[in-house]
């Protein structure tokens, strides 16, 4: 159930997973650049090195099939190879999806996959908010079988130079980080957030609840009951794992729901605003510009004028 959530929250948050390039370098080497995007995906796919981001104590070793995910940091370093002369550093530039540094083999060499997630500014906040500021799945996890095929197509992909590779691509990046996620939530426990929610065992009757059927005037004594909890017990470990109190997680997966609407559907601003569970359109209207900033009729042009 929870992986079904999150399914629907990648949905609704138009979730796109991006790779950024795959690069085969042999020898000692090292390569930094800045990341200008709040998720930075980078997978060791073959090979050794140590990377280091702003925010880490101490460089970070990656073993062959491990994953990184960087969340709102700024620059990365990447350093390994082996050998007594300097390290080769360079420099990949977009749109080297498939780098081979000095006639490096992908075959044999070390390899490194670097991406990145689209994100709406709504689904950045809520994601960035999820994750540790680097959160690192081994080879060595549960998931690792999953992860490599992932990878693995991946690489193929990047570098077999197929008809309809850039599609591929698209769907097997968004899938590794579908991934990444799975796994990250069977071996670590998120920061509070909904990311962490989902995986709560004791609140998962409550939120399935509240994703089935936003429109319902849901009150605590209601959620607790469905969680077989107090209301005092339900309200303070809601409030933990989630972040936030019940009604205020209702409220924002309400106006997810709302601006996804907006963006696809044609539906009249009242219609939604009853679907929602709001008692009139201005009380809509209000609570969505105190959530998103402006109103939604003004969101739904401005969207649809950028597309």
């Amino acid at each position: 159930m929870a992986i079904d959530h999150l399914s629907e929250i990648f949905d609704v948050l138009e979730v796109r997973g991006q790779l950024s390039g795959a690069f085969a370098v042999r020898g000692r080497w090292v390569t930094q650049a800045a990341v200008t995007s709040p998720l930075k995906l980078s997978v060791m796919v073959r090979g050794r090195c140590l990377l280091s981001t702003d925010g880490l104590a101490a460089p970070l070793t990656m073993e062959a099939g491990d994953v990184a995910i960087l969340t709102g940091r700024s620059w990365l370093r990447a350093e390994g190879g082996t050998g007594d002369e300097p390290p080769r550093e360079f420099l990949p530039r977009p749109g080297d999806y498939a780098l081979r540094v000095d006639g490096a083999d992908f075959a044999v060499d070390d390899v490194v996959l670097g991406g990145h997630v689209e994100l709406d500014p709504a689904g950045a906040a809520l994601v960035t908010q999820a994750l540790p500021p680097v959160a690192h799945v081994r080879a060595a996890d549960a998931a690792a079988p999953a992860l490599r095929a992932c990878v693995d197509r991946l690489v193929e992909e990047v570098t077999g130079d197929r008809p309809g590779a850039a599609f591929a691509v698209r769907q097997h990046a968004q899938l590794l980080l579908l991934e990444v996620l799975r796994a990250y939530l069977d071996r670590a426990e998120p920061p509070p957030g909904w990311l962490r929610a989902l995986a709560d065992e004791r609140l998962r009757p409550a939120l399935t609840l509240l994703h089935e059927d936003p429109g319902r005037p849901w009150g605590l004594a209601e959620l607790a009951r469905a969680a077989a909890m107090s209301r005092t017990s339900f309200a303070v470990r809601f409030r933990a794992v989630a972040g936030v109190p019940p009604l205020t997680y209702l409220n924002s997966w309400r106006m997810l729901l709302a601006r996804r609407a907006l963006r696809e559907e044609d539906v009249r601003i009242g219609a939604l605003a009853a679907r929602l569970g709001y008692t009139s359109e201005s009380a809509f209207s209000t609570a969505f510009k105190r959530e998103v900033g402006e109103a939604p009729v003004r969101y739904r042009r401005r969207y649809r004028t950028a597309v």
